[in-house]
């Protein structure tokens, strides 16, 4: 039937992800459809949302992938009610909030691409990375009372340079040449963030009574071939064939940790009530997609004056 929205019709849609008013000419991606192996999906209905989150607030914490899932889903629900943009803060809208009126349903995005305490690169500041692994990111920790489900998603920040604390010192960091430090790599620290990010939500919500439904998104893939950013970058328009791309390497290694983290967690949240944690394992499924990256058409009709 084709999708509820597209990058015509939805207003959140940021612009260099809008491949269709860039000029992208196929559009057979609008069409394709998730088929789970052993259940039937439904399609998405707003109505039902709404009436299943009525009075809650949804929050999704972490990095692209999150802000990517939350504009999908605000495109999706416009469809049948109107979302009010009730907060916004930080450059390139990092922290927003909306608000559904009809259901009383708040919905956010908290970016923390580490959901820990983290200092990101710039150009004023460290040329690296700077995590704290044991200390929550209280940006969105601060918040906890308040929020009904949360959906986390990290990785891809993992990969840059890092120097990375715990209980106050050096634990050591990530292709950090010319600094005093022992190379330690990402793995390890990117489990001990998600153990502290879980640990947190568990501690906090099963003292406030309210209970909390928590999901983990599992690493994404990248969705493009070559140069991200280069004009010959993302040339399929069709997903891969089932079996002709395999889950392996870092992705598989990325993806276990999460899993790992999160069944680990869920023993441990038994012992309250109102506890769900569950992962959403959407490495296989990114993997199957290297057509899902805006490519060149992250800007405006880039082949309009052959290729640049």
């Amino acid at each position: 039937m084709g999708p509820l929205y597209n990058g015509t019709t939805c207003g959140t849609i940021k612009e260099g992800q809008n491949c269709i008013t860039h000029g992208r000419p196929d559009l057979g991606y609008l069409y394709w459809r998730w088929q789970p192996s052993q259940c039937n999906l439904p399609r998405f209905d707003p109505k039902t949302f709404f009436n299943l989150l009525s009075n809650k607030h949804i929050a999704f914490v972490g990095d692209s992938m999150a802000r990517n899932q939350l504009e999908s889903l605000l495109c999706m629900l416009a469809t049948a009610s109107y979302p009010n943009l009730v907060y916004k803060n930080g450059e390139d809208n990092k922290f927003r909030r909306w608000h559904f009126a009809s259901h009383n349903i708040t919905v956010s995005v908290y970016w923390s691409p580490f959901l820990v305490k983290g200092v990101e690169k710039s150009k004023t500041g460290p040329d690296h990375n700077e995590l704290y692994v044991d200390v929550v990111d209280e940006r969105w920790g601060s918040d906890l009372e308040h929020i009904d489900m949360v959906v986390l998603s990290i990785g891809h920040w993992f990969l840059h340079p890092a120097v990375y604390y715990e209980r106050g010192s050096v634990l050591g960091c990530h292709y950090c040449p010319g600094l005093n430090h022992t190379e330690i790599g990402f793995y390890d620290v990117m489990r001990k963030a998600i153990k502290t990010a879980l640990k947190a939500i568990i501690e906090r919500k099963s003292t406030d009574g309210n209970g909390i439904d928590v999901f983990l998104t599992s690493f994404s893939p990248s969705h493009f071939e070559g140069e991200w950013d280069k004009a010959g970058a993302c040339p399929k328009t069709k997903p891969y064939e089932e079996g002709e791309k395999m889950v392996e390497g870092m992705d598989a290694d990325m993806r276990s940790i999460a899993i790992e983290e999160m069944e680990a967690a869920k023993v441990n949240a038994k012992q309250f009530k109102g506890l769900r944690l569950e992962t959403l394992d959407v490495t296989k499924l990114s993997l199957m997609r290297p057509d899902g990256h805006p490519g060149p058409y992250m800007y405006p009709f880039p082949f309009a004056n052959g290729v640049q």
